[in-house]
């Protein structure tokens, strides 16, 4: 279970049962310098590999000086390497270095970067330990806590994957300062997700408070990111492999990878296609009286708020439409798509039909 997160200074703790086992997430200013003695106080292996990318790794590296004396694994950088190429690349560096079971996989990095990494950890020699540590706002709130680990295929986001819970999630607020504004919007967006699921009073503070947000204020973002954490933690405790709870998780996802889908992961970040994928159950709700029209519009005005996503409008429909046929929550043929029902709240429907999506995706998106 979920022990009540503990303050010392800006820091916050929680522990997340995961298969029988705990793992740690400590969220906290600077805490990425702190990063060994985490390792130690964990009692993992002590070779370590850090798998992280270029970028990341040239704005950060001074911060992990001393944690391995391995040379990094440098996995290109974009969602669409995420895929079974980059993930033989990490397997040739272990191997080439003679990495054995007393191996800690560490991934520094985006939720590319640890997804990719994490699938490497489940399946290198059957399972080594992975230490997440995101440095995007979408791997803090989201990505880096809850066991799921894979890459893409070029007909469908995640089709390839496995569930391999970290041994440790640090979580440094820090690492945010040099994010671009659009990569940090798109994490925003994943926020905004955790509101409409789970937390009417998240999606109001993050409402009101976008320009610190924006600007990174360690005392507007602390909050938000330990309250998605909890959000997170709570439900993947309840349902790890995805069999119920954790489904409502999904919010936005299904079209979302879908769009990912199919402009190759070139055109959007992840968040920004979460985001279309917001709107288009929105409508679909309130379309069905399922969700008041007065809470699909202020979710039309965060996301709105936030700054301009990328064009959608050129994207045939059909193509998206087989895309969402593809999608992993397609289960014995029926497609599991969450709707929300209010600012808080979702619901789990298996009969949203082809034409209503049709009918969806245009207006949501124009």
């Amino acid at each position: 279970m979920i022990t009540p997160p503990s303050s010392t200074q800006d820091a916050e703790r929680l522990a997340v049962s995961s298969g029988g086992s705990t793992y740690g997430v400590t969220i906290a200013p600077g805490v990425a310098r702190r990063l060994g003695r985490i390792l130690d106080e964990a009692s993992l292996p002590d070779r370590r590999f850090i798998v992280s990318n270029p970028t990341v790794w040239r704005l950060h590296s001074a911060v992990f000086e001393g944690i391995t004396s391995n040379e990094p694994i440098l996995i290109p950088d974009g969602e669409r390497f995420k895929n079974l190429t980059t993930l033989g690349r990490i397997y040739d560096a272990l191997i080439r270095a003679a990495a054995d079971r007393a191996t800690t996989i560490i991934a520094i990095g985006g939720g590319v970067v640890g997804d990719v990494a994490g699938l490497a950890a489940a399946t290198y020699l059957r399972g080594v330990p992975v230490v997440q540590v995101p440095t995007t706002l979408l791997g803090q709130v989201d990505s880096a806590i809850g066991s799921k680990v894979g890459v893409n295929h070029p007909m469908g986001k995640n089709l390839i994957g496995a569930f391999h819970a970290p041994a440790a999630v640090v979580i440094d607020v820090d690492l945010l300062g040099t994010l671009p504004r659009r990569e940090f919007r798109a994490g925003l967006y994943e926020v905004v997700k955790y509101g409409v699921i789970a937390s009417r009073d998240l999606f109001e503070r993050v409402s009101q408070t976008l320009p610190a947000l924006f600007a990174r204020d360690t005392s507007a973002l602390l909050p938000v990111i330990a309250n998605c954490c909890r959000i997170k933690a709570a439900i993947v405790e309840e349902d790890e492999r995805e069999s119920g709870a954790r489904r409502t998780l999904n919010f936005g996802h299904t079209v979302g990878h879908a769009l990912e889908a199919v402009t190759k992961y070139r055109r959007f970040r992840h968040g920004e296609a979460v985001a279309y994928g917001m709107l288009v159950a929105a409508e679909i709700a309130v379309a069905r009286g399922a969700m008041a029209s007065e809470d699909r519009i202020r979710l039309a005005d965060i996301i709105t708020n936030m700054g301009p996503l990328p064009a959608v409008s050129d994207l045939p429909a059909a193509e998206i439409l087989e895309a969402i046929g593809r999608d992993k929550k397609v289960i014995a043929g029926r497609l599991h798509f969450v709707l929300p029902t209010a600012l808080g709240s979702t619901t789990l429907v298996t009969d949203v039909t082809a034409e209503e999506l049709r009918r969806a995706i245009p207006r949501a998106t124009s």
